[in-house]
């Protein structure tokens, strides 16, 4: 399946996360970005040392400024369970605007068409680092990393597409 692109419409699907009463909630992709800007970035793994040092501060230190450019909302999905993105995201007590979602199996980075098999490193199917711009559904940017890079998904990168 080719990844997404940009003009393609995101494809919904099913991601969990725990909400402020820590209650497990599972949620539909559309019901986060119909009629809305939204940032949809994903890493491949919590804990990570460029996702957890690089990727994840820098939407959270420019969520002021995505916000001022009419984004209403910066998603952060993972193919890890909901407990452990719940402990990633308590490692930034700073955050206020950056939202954990799961997406235990796989399934909707393989619907987003970037999945990145790491089983000779011994960690599966996990997700190529991507960043999404979204309006209402359309995909507007789509800045997909290859390999390990780090190189077009940041958040600076995103503020250029806005």
């Amino acid at each position: 399946m080719a990844p997404i692109a940009v003009g393609d419409v995101l494809p919904d699907g099913k991601l969990a996360y725990f909400d402020e009463q820590d209650q497990l909630q599972e949620v539909s992709v559309h019901s986060l970005v119909a009629g809305k800007k939204v940032i949809l970035f994903g890493v491949p793994g919590a804990f990570t040392p460029t996702c957890s040092l690089k990727h994840v501060p820098g939407f959270i230190e420019k969520a002021g400024e995505l916000k001022s450019k009419g984004v209403t909302e910066i998603l952060c999905i993972s193919v890890n369970d909901p407990f452990v993105m719940k402990a990633w995201a308590k490692s930034y007590p700073e955050n206020k605007h950056v939202k954990f979602l799961a997406d235990g199996s796989a399934t909707y980075t393989h619907a987003l068409g970037l999945e990145l098999d790491l089983q000779e490193k011994g960690l599966g199917t996990r997700s190529r680092r991507f960043a999404l711009l979204v309006d209402d559904l359309k995909v507007k940017a789509a800045n997909i990393e290859g390999g390990g890079e780090f190189t077009v998904s940041s958040a600076e990168d995103i503020l250029k597409d806005l």
